[in-house]
């Protein structure tokens, strides 16, 4: 039996170091976040620099050749550099942590923040949060598998990282934990929120020491008028809805339609730079991401309502097609820009038909930014505490959590995805604990695939760790002279092997393999078998005889999991 005054000491010592590691992924990714941004900004003053004085001399309209060198930049690195993505930015990052254990190609993400930093520096209608989100979750992702930690802790140190990208970008460090609980968490623990908020508050107290203490733009004071408003905020609700879900499906629509295309991928983002360039010219605060149009309307610099029914126009087919053609950037940062026009333009008819009210249209753009938030990203916790956090006003709370009730349920009925979502369901990704009940009527039997090829257990290490590699999986079962299963060979049994000896190489893996065994069989419901999977953190499961537990009949892993969702949706 196990000491318990040990058991207690590994305990702290496990603590202490998921402590350490949070605060450093807090910690690296507010300074990487910090650089990215301050990047971009070196980026568009030395390409305005050049326009002004070189450009300027042959032609006057030489701000359109800004997006377009970017585009050019950012489509030969999607050519010859980046890999192919299944899925765009934070939906690939909710995809690694519910089905890969939150393991991500972080020696890709440099590459990806540069082009980040082309795409943002020279124009594209694009945000930069969903790239500081990657910074710190691949940061946490690189840690984590570094540190050879478990998949849970992996998981919540990618979590923690995002966390800490949300925190730096708007200076906010409730909204970073909560958009980390709202989207990036698979199955959030109540012990968890420690770490979350240590990465997350050293994130911000990093922020606030190298930038000052302001949020991503400092907005006025919010006045309420009492729940005489109230009817207002309902009809501000029930439009930021209909916008956040134009703006959803305009995006999957201009993917598809790039996906189908026969352009040449690195031609589709210099074409779009045409595109943003061009509209630039009479429409400059539809690019980049908008956060100086966002506070001139915050700080009630009025603009001509046409003007900003024309902007959200622009800005939401501009941001989608960015998006879609290849330019790399989020949709965080124009959702706050479609919902500070569209507030502020739906203010200013309300002081049109109600004169006698005193409204103020500020507070209108103030709640809209949480409504479309919202109702486009559906992390209803982030949109309130962000604008909270912002306002530093509780009156603003009742409005706030009116417009995004509001929101929220006309979304939720109207498109049950959000924009991060849609792509991977679409690709059959389910990512809610609440969709597994649609594998309790699915048996193992329907959904496994066959067993890869087997090793003997006296077969030398050398081997098996040469069949790993050749076979894309993560284990191997290892046999008996009977061709009965008698273990386990993991990708972790052979790294711990060779550490302790690399003679252990000419060894039978008989004698590192794993001989505690968890299996499921065919008649079993997926559903618990995932729940076998869940709770030992393993990403396969041998597929044995009911009546004889050594012989395997099938193999279950996480393809086949993916491949059950599209069949649970048929049955």
């Amino acid at each position: 039996m196990e000491n318990p005054r040990i058991s207690k000491h590994n305990s702290l010592v496990e603590h202490a170091v998921r402590a350490f590691l949070a605060i450093l992924v807090g910690l690296v990714s507010s300074l990487l976040i910090l650089l990215f941004k301050q990047s971009i900004k070196w980026l568009s003053s030395g390409l305005h620099h050049a326009g002004q004085n070189w450009l300027s001399v042959y032609v006057s309209w030489w701000p359109v050749f800004l997006p377009v060198a970017g585009g050019l930049a950012v489509g030969l690195m999607h050519q010859f550099v980046l890999r192919k993505e299944r899925h765009h930015g934070v939906a690939g990052i909710m995809e690694a942590v519910a089905s890969y254990g939150g393991r991500l190609p972080y020696l890709q993400a440099p590459a990806k923040v540069l082009a980040s930093v082309f795409s943002l520096g020279s124009g594209a209608s694009v945000g930069p949060e969903d790239p500081s989100v990657q910074i710190g979750a691949n940061l946490g992702s690189m840690f984590g598998q570094l540190c050879r930690l478990p998949k849970r802790h992996v998981r919540l140190l990618v979590a923690t990282g995002a966390a800490s990208g949300i925190a730096t970008a708007f200076n906010a460090p409730m909204a970073g934990v909560f958009f980390a609980i709202e989207l990036i968490i698979d199955e959030f623990r109540a012990r968890d929120m420690g770490i979350l908020l240590l990465g997350s508050v050293t994130a911000v107290v990093v922020t606030r020491y190298m930038a000052g203490p302001a949020p991503a733009f400092p907005v006025p004071a919010y006045y309420w008028g009492g729940p005489r408003e109230l009817p207002f905020y309902l009809g501000l609700g029930m439009l930021s809805a209909p916008v956040a879900l134009v703006y959803i499906r305009v995006l999957y629509l201009a993917q598809d339609w790039f996906h189908h295309d026969i352009i040449p991928l690195w031609i589709r983002p210099v074409l779009i730079g045409v595109l943003l360039g061009v509209v630039g010219l009479w429409y400059p605060q539809v690019l980049g991401d908008g956060y100086a149009t966002v506070r001139e309307i915050l700080w009630g610099h009025t603009l001509d309502i046409r003007l900003l029914i024309t902007l959200i126009a622009l800005k939401l087919l501009l941001t989608d097609v960015s998006i879609a053609s290849g330019f790399i950037g989020g949709v965080f940062a124009p959702s706050i820009f479609l919902g500070a026009a569209l507030g502020e333009a739906y203010g200013l008819g309300l002081t049109h038909f109600f004169p006698e009210m005193s409204i103020q249209p500020t507070d209108f753009a103030l709640t809209g930014i949480a409504g479309v938030l919202a109702g486009a990203v559906r992390a209803p916790g982030t949109a309130l505490i962000l604008l909270f956090e912002m306002t530093d006003d509780y009156h603003i709370f009742l409005p706030l959590m009116f417009v995004v009730a509001v929101s929220m349920g006309i979304s939720a009925i109207l498109e049950q995805d959000s924009i991060y979502t849609l792509s991977l369901r679409r690709a059959g990704v389910s990512l809610h604990a609440a969709n597994r009940e649609l594998f309790r009527d699915i048996r193992v039997k329907d959904v496994m695939i066959s067993p890869p090829d087997s090793v003997s257990i006296e077969t030398p290490l050398r081997e098996a760790a040469a069949l790993l590699g050749q076979s894309h999986v993560n284990a191997l079962p290892v046999v008996d002279e009977n061709g009965r299963l008698a273990g386990m060979m993991s990708l972790g049994d052979v790294e711990n092997a060779i550490e302790r000896s690399p003679d252990n190489l000419n060894r039978p893996v008989q004698y590192f393999c794993s001989h505690s065994l968890t299996v499921t069989y065919p008649d079993e419901p997926l559903d618990d078998a995932m729940a076998l999977m869940a709770r030992d953190e393993i990403g396969q499961l041998p597929v044995l005889v009911r009546n004889d537990d050594r012989s395997m009949t099938g193999w279950l892993d996480r393809a086949a999991i993916i491949h059950s969702y599209k069949l649970a949706n048929r049955l």
